[in-house]
């Protein structure tokens, strides 16, 4: 036995689990699970489905991951959970694996910050460098870009986008895709904001804050339609060309937006 594995942990046969991985007293890992170098476990969480859980993860006690999704159709098909590296995930936490109506894979990315009671249900899809704030609950095929901060208690409807950069305030209910940058608030949630002090904090030039501003500016202080907003927002690059990415990257999250549920206003 693994010193490393207290003796009351179940690691089912099958299992494929570095020797430098700890997993804490009665938690139970299944014969699919891979989990890699360097992650610890805690104590009391249940661990099972095709899931790989990749480096240095922190998973705190009391999580359940890897469970079959809340889905009446599922049947039992090969859907897979996916968890990169140096991930924190802390208490009670619930990730189900995917589903055969969507991607089949359930997938959190690298170096996100989870706290408590946070639900991901089958298909969602989780960037990098987020901060999911106690009992944030995503529905079934939801997409969640790079660096997005979700306020404590926010909940988000099955298929909504939310772009890289974003925030919402505590409580926020998300109905609609929520473009990237912004910052939105309310039952149903509306876009108040972009994240200004957020893309300073990660270095944003004074020319690409101006640029998202104009952004904002285009999608809700000017009365444009969406398609007269994207014309807008293409011609940026010409005035700040340095925010040539981050025009590039709002106009492919606009791209992909269902005209059933339109952006936040």
């Amino acid at each position: 036995m693994n010193p490393s594995i207290h003796a009351t942990a179940l690691v089912a046969p099958g299992a494929r689990v570095d020797s430098s991985v700890t997993i804490g007293p009665y938690t139970v890992i299944g014969p699919e699970v891979t989990i890699g170098a360097g992650t610890t476990i805690g104590a009391h969480c249940v661990i099972e489905g095709r899931t790989t859980i990749g480096r240095d993860n922190r998973i705190f006690q009391f999580n359940s991951l890897g469970a079959i999704p809340q889905d009446k159709k599922y049947a039992g098909e090969p859907c897979e959970l996916v968890i990169g590296d140096r991930n924190t995930i802390r208490e009670f936490c619930t990730f189900n694996i995917g589903s055969p109506g969507g991607t089949g894979v359930t997938k959190v990315g690298d170096d996100n910050w989870i706290m408590a009671y946070v639900h991901l249900a089958h298909d969602v899809v989780v960037g990098n460098h987020t901060i999911f704030a106690n009992n944030s609950q995503l529905a079934g095929h939801v997409e969640v870009g790079d660096w997005v901060i979700l306020g404590g208690f926010t909940v988000v409807h099955q298929f909504v986008r939310i772009g890289a950069h974003g925030m919402t305030a505590m409580c926020s209910l998300l109905f609609g895709d929520q473009p990237p940058f912004v910052m939105s608030q309310g039952q149903p949630a509306g876009a108040r904001s972009m994240n200004f002090e957020g893309l300073r904090r990660r270095g944003f030039s004074a020319d690409r804050i101006s640029a998202v501003k104009a952004m904002h500016k285009a999608l809700y202080r000017e009365n444009l339609t969406l398609e007269e907003a994207q014309k807008r927002i293409a011609q940026l690059p010409e005035r700040y060309a340095e925010a040539q990415p981050d025009v590039d990257l709002m106009l492919g999250f606009l791209a992909g937006v269902s005209p059933h549920r339109g952006i936040l206003r």
